[in-house]
């Protein structure tokens, strides 16, 4: 098993069966989504360990080689040039984190990968090529990474496999239109896609929150 990661973690019970690891973006951490979890008004009933992993600090190019926490290398923006080791070292980092849930008793059918920016790309990556059944993929301003291999890759367990996929038509970072293709994408592999377009930059605003509220009651 990869080393994991540090996580902070909130829960909404005391016995949780369910889980949501929640990956960060570019340069933040762990806590970054921590002010999330009440403002989601989640049903009662849902019993959920939310867990916020911290990133490994490391050198990132487009910032002239400044060292932060990222899930991977970012070489330029638009995506022609990945860091593969880095994204797949990740996905392993999460991987991890999932039989880590696993241990504690949370059913895998039970968790789902969340993730904003980088940590999107990271819960895409994984998500899809996981071999046993999640509950779901949050993929909040972001892209699918290693687009070319997803195919080849893909398990045959996210057959209708529900992502919910949000984007900001302003976005400065992650362009609307690759954000799109990488949603359609998704559809065509056979997931459930559920695609939302807000007119906001990179972030996160209170209508998404409310929809992505919505789709964890639905799925969990």
């Amino acid at each position: 098993m990869n080393d994991l990661p540090e996580v902070l973690e909130q829960e909404t019970a005391t016995r949780p069966d369910s889980a949501v690891i929640w990956l960060h973006g570019l340069g933040a951490d762990g806590h970054d989504f921590e002010p999330i979890v009440p403002a989601l008004r989640l049903p009662e009933r849902l019993a959920i360990r939310f867990v916020f992993p911290h990133a490994p600090v490391r050198p990132v190019t487009i910032n002239v080689g400044a060292r932060m926490r990222a899930w991977y290398d970012i070489v330029e923006f638009g995506g022609r040039r990945e860091d593969e080791a880095g994204i797949r070292a990740s996905q392993g980092l999460l991987e991890a984190l999932i039989e880590r849930e696993r241990a504690r008793g949370i059913a895998t059918r039970r968790i789902v990968l969340a993730g904003f920016s980088q940590g999107g790309a990271i819960a895409l990556q994984t998500g899809l090529r996981h071999p046993e059944r999640l509950a779901g993929i949050m993929a909040l301003s972001t892209y699918l990474p290693l687009a070319g291999s997803v195919v080849a890759e893909r398990s045959e367990a996210s057959a209708g496999l529900p992502v919910f996929f949000a984007h900001g038509a302003h976005d400065p970072m992650i362009s609307l239109e690759r954000a799109r293709r990488s949603s359609e994408l998704v559809a065509q592999l056979g997931c459930d896609l559920e695609w939302h377009e807000y007119p906001m930059g990179h972030e996160v605003c209170g209508q998404e929150i409310a929809a992505i509220s919505g789709w964890l009651a639905t799925v969990l």
